[in-house]
């Protein structure tokens, strides 16, 4: 084989995961019907890509190679199973969009990830698992990445994927996007599991990148396209705004010298002034619809951060009691965790540390809570104390950038 092109093999490989993978998956999802089938024979199509283009170059189109690999995949792993006579009629129409494929425009890879996002979000699966299972398929998500969204172990998370995708074949869950009238009851968890594969890339718990641009990317994308497809509907509004204010921050969110900077740190003049006036008008759309939901809560208590000209001119009052509201939508304990933050900043150190002194046992394996606690004891005047919440967010962090910044801030501690 060939060295540089099997590097290059590689590379293209790589480059497909992370910006494509979810794409590929959502179209052999679509043609088979079967998650764990198109996730096994994505698997096996890009296998056979680091053989075949290791020795033959990549092709002109890298994504419609796969997709056509992976379906053939597809066609002999259902050929080989014990259902092979109830899915006969499946077989034959893959057999059918195969051969149309070779006459179709190259680029033409069909966009089914929104189907399968509402399908994920569908009302027989709990919702934790809506979001889970979404975030595995379409984001393209590990089962650890998962995990520590939701402050669950790997195990328990991979359990619970499993059992979803099971369901989903087993209960008949259709693979379309739903009428507009049935929109209510998986809205809220479909703009979740947009928003948490943001979250996820804004704070990137794995790899070496300070963000990872591609899942903030496509969760921007998805919710443009859900925006397009249900015009005037202020949560999806306030989603994109919410988003749109965070990543007009992200010059400014890490320094190559420093590593990650707080946001009461960061230098404003970075923050790109095109995306936060498109996420302050989203905002104003979504909030003179007269229908208040907690992404609008969210997107609200952000503006307050970024129209501050200085930090010591954010209205803190404000952002408590728009954490009172969220917690009529949303009554959890990370929501109560960031109201006794909010709680600290206007000067009530004895009640915020009272509030998050409530949460310890729920929290103890969430690394901002400590993060959180050791800030509001520094103030409080507990050094020791808040030398050891520090440590433990350090212990619980996953990522070198924002365990520098933990230790930063250590430091100046002693």
């Amino acid at each position: 084989m060939d060295k540089r092109l099997a590097s290059a093999a590689r590379a293209e490989v790589s480059e497909v995961l992370r910006q494509d993978r979810g794409r590929l998956l959502a179209a052999l999802i679509h043609a088979v019907g079967d998650f764990d089938i198109a996730e096994e024979a994505l698997s096996d199509a890009l296998e056979a890509a680091l053989v075949h283009w290791g020795r033959s170059g990549v092709p002109d189109n890298p994504k419609a190679w796969l997709l056509q690999v992976g379906r053939r995949r597809a066609i002999d792993r259902l050929r080989k199973a014990k259902r092979f006579r109830a899915r006969a009629s499946d077989i034959t129409r893959m057999m059918e969009e195969d051969e149309a494929a070779r006459s179709a425009d190259a680029d033409a890879i069909p966009d089914e990830r929104l189907k399968l996002i509402f399908t994920c979000c569908h009302p027989a699966l709990e919702e934790k698992s809506r979001v889970a299972l979404t975030l595995r398929t379409v984001g393209g998500l590990s089962t650890r990445e998962i995990a520590r969204s939701f402050l669950d172990s790997e195990a328990a998370m991979g359990q619970r994927l499993s059992r979803a995708k099971a369901k989903i074949g087993a209960a008949g869950i259709p693979y379309a996007v739903p009428s507009r009238d049935q929109w209510d009851t998986r809205l809220q968890s479909v703009l979740i599991v947009i928003y948490l594969i943001f979250n996820e890339g804004w704070t990137a718990s794995g790899g070496d990148a300070p963000i990872r641009d591609t899942l903030c990317s496509e969760a921007m994308f998805l919710a443009r396209l859900m925006s397009k497809l249900a015009p005037a509907e202020p949560e999806i509004e306030a989603l994109l705004s919410l988003m749109m204010l965070n990543w007009a921050r992200r010059n400014a969110r890490h320094s190559p010298g420093t590593g990650l900077v707080g946001l009461d740190e960061q230098d404003r003049s970075l923050w790109n002034g095109d995306h936060l006036d498109e996420g302050l008008s989203l905002l104003d759309m979504a909030v003179a619809r007269g229908r208040p939901g907690p992404f609008q809560c969210q997107a609200a208590i952000q503006a307050l951060h970024v129209v501050a000209t200085k930090p010591d001119e954010t209205d803190w009052a404000q952002i408590l009691l728009l954490y009172d509201r969220l917690l009529t939508f949303h009554p959890t304990d990370v929501v109560r965790l960031n109201r006794a933050v909010a709680l600290a900043e206007t000067g009530a150190l004895p009640e915020a540390l009272a509030s998050v002194d409530e949460l310890a046992e729920g929290m103890e394996g969430y690394q901002p809570f400590h993060a959180a606690r050791a800030e509001i004891l520094r103030r409080s005047g507990h050094r020791k104390e808040a030398l050891a919440a520090l440590e433990r967010a350090i212990d619980l962090s996953r990522s070198p950038d924002e365990q520098r910044w933990l230790a930063d801030r250590q430091a100046a501690l002693y």
